[in-house]
């Protein structure tokens, strides 16, 4: 999967926010929508998608979206 997908895939986890408006250097906590709900939403999008578990540890390092991506795809 390449990131334009994987960031499009990311969109859909929220109500208001276009994957237009999100780039591989966004900064997802910094997003207006960003709870602690988008955050299992993005765990339940590694395990439906990637068939990879996240844990709580590895997205409090995460920081953009890229870090996301480089994450779930090195598992």
């Amino acid at each position: 999967m390449e990131i334009k997908e994987f960031i499009e895939k990311f969109a859909e986890i929220f109500d208001d926010t276009d994957a237009s408006m999100l780039t591989p250097t966004t900064k997802f906590r910094e997003l207006d929508e960003w709870s602690s709900l988008t955050a299992l939403g993005v765990i339940a999008l590694a395990d439906e998608e990637f068939d990879v578990e996240l844990s709580g540890t590895e997205m409090r390092q995460a920081k953009t979206i890229e870090d996301l991506f480089n994450l779930i795809t090195s598992k």
